[in-house]
C-alpha cells in the first residue's frame, strides 16, 4: 500500500509542468501559481488519506483518469485566478474545461470494463467536479452575476448541512441523473466562460442550469428527510410497544 499512496503525486508533478507551459501562452501571477498547486497539493493530500483509510493497494486506470481530470482543474483554477488580474486566454481555459469534462464519461466507463469501482473512486470523481463546478462559477460571475455561484456552492452547502443535520449524511441510493445535472452544469458554464453567445443568452443558459441543480439537490434532501422521518416514526412505534402494558394486565 505504501507504493500506491505516492502515485497520486505523480499528477501534481504533470500539474506543475502543465502550469509552467501555459505560462509560455498566458503569464501567471504568483496568485495563480499558488492556487494552482495549492489546488493540486491539497486535493492529492486528501485522495491521499482516502487511499490509507480505504487500505487501497492498487491506483488502478480509472482513478488515473480521474486524476488526469484533477490535474486540468488545478490549471484551471490557476488561470482563473489571473483572470482577475490580468488577461487569459478564453479558448485554452474553455479547451482545459472541455476535456476536463469529456473525461468525466470515461473514467466511471474505465471502472465499470475492468472492474475496478469503488467507493474512493466514485468520491474522488465527485469532489473533482464539484470543484470544477465552483471555479468556473467564480469566473462565470463577471458575466451573468454572483448568483450563479449558488451552482458551485450547493455541493458545499449539502456537505456542511451533514454537520448540523446528522440524518443527511445518510448514504444516498445511486441515481444517473445527478452524473446527467452535473454534467449539464459544467456544459452550461463553460459555454457562458466561451462568450460566444449574447449576455441574455447567458444568464438563461446559467439560470438553467441553477435550476438543473437545484432539482437535483433537492430530491435528495426530500429523500433523506422522508428516510429519516419513516426512521423516527418507527422508532416511535417500538418505544410506545415497549411502553404498552400486556392486553392481560390492563
Amino acid at each position: 500500500m505504501g507504493k500506491v499512496q505516492w502515485v497520486p503525486w505523480w499528477w501534481v508533478a504533470a500539474g506543475s509542468a502543465g502550469m509552467a507551459a501555459i505560462s509560455s501562452v498566458t503569464p501567471l501571477t504568483a496568485a495563480g501559481w499558488a492556487a494552482g498547486i495549492g489546488y493540486l497539493v491539497v486535493s492529492t493530500a486528501l485522495l491521499m488519506r482516502g487511499i490509507r483509510q480505504g487500505r487501497v493497494e492498487r491506483f488502478g486506470p480509472a482513478n488515473a483518469v480521474t486524476a488526469t481530470r484533477s490535474m486540468l482543474v488545478g490549471l484551471v483554477t490557476a488561470l482563473v485566478v489571473v483572470s482577475f488580474t490580468g488577461e487569459v486566454s478564453t479558448a485554452l481555459l474553455v479547451t482545459l474545461v472541455a476535456v476536463a469534462l469529456a473525461l468525466d464519461g470515461v473514467d466511471g466507463y474505465v471502472a465499470r470494463r475492468t472492474r475496478s469501482e469503488s467507493d474512493l473512486g466514485a468520491r474522488f470523481d465527485m469532489e473533482v467536479d464539484a470543484f470544477l463546478l465552483l471555479v468556473l462559477c467564480v469566473y462565470d460571475a463577471r458575466y451573468v452575476g454572483w448568483w450563479v455561484l449558488a451552482i458551485g456552492l450547493l455541493r458545499y452547502a449539502f456537505v456542511a448541512l451533514g454537520f448540523v443535520l446528522p440524518w443527511m449524511q445518510r448514504t444516498l441510493p445511486p441515481r444517473y441523473w445527478r452524473k446527467v445535472v452535473t454534467a449539464a452544469c459544467g456544459v452550461a458554464l463553460a459555454i457562458v466562460a466561451s462568450q460566444l453567445l449574447p449576455a441574455p443568452v447567458n444568464t438563461v443558459v446559467a439560470l438553467a442550469a441553477l435550476l438543473l441543480a437545484l432539482e437535483s439537490f433537492g430530491r435528495d434532501v426530500i429523500w433523506l428527510a422522508r428516510v429519516n422521518l419513516a426512521g423516527a416514526r418507527l422508532v416511535s412505534l417500538e418505544k410506545a410497544s415497549t411502553i404498552s402494558p400486556p392486553e392481560e394486565s390492563r
